[in-house]
């Protein structure tokens, strides 16, 4: 390919990429961004009535170390959360038990 023939076909080529660099950052900046995701919720429940009377709570997504669990029928008292952030209370009386952790009040449900 000569030399005239070559800018004449690569000419309009390499120009299009320049009109076209520009707009490539103002396409990305047009697309929503996302935030991270949220650290997941801390979670307690309690199982259904046993035979023996009683219910186990159980909870996920807390800080590991100490948290201070109560319940409505005069259960409370401190429990140690995992390094896997979970925790089990087994054989409690039945009724509505949350966990304090910090300054957050996590409601158990079931």
């Amino acid at each position: 390919m000569n030399r005239r023939t070559r800018l004449l076909v690569l000419g309009p080529l390499v120009a299009a990429s320049f009109v076209a660099a520009p707009a490539a950052p103002a396409a990305l900046a047009a697309v929503p961004h996302t935030p991270p995701a949220a650290v997941p919720a801390a979670t307690c429940s309690t199982s259904g009535v046993l035979e023996n009377g009683k219910v186990h709570l159980s909870g996920g997504g807390f800080t590991p170390g100490p948290a201070y669990v109560y319940g409505s029928a005069g259960f409370g008292g401190t429990v140690e959360i995992a390094q896997n952030g979970g925790f089990q209370v087994m054989n409690v009386p039945p009724g509505q038990y949350s966990v304090r952790q910090g300054g957050e009040l996590t409601q158990c449900s079931g």
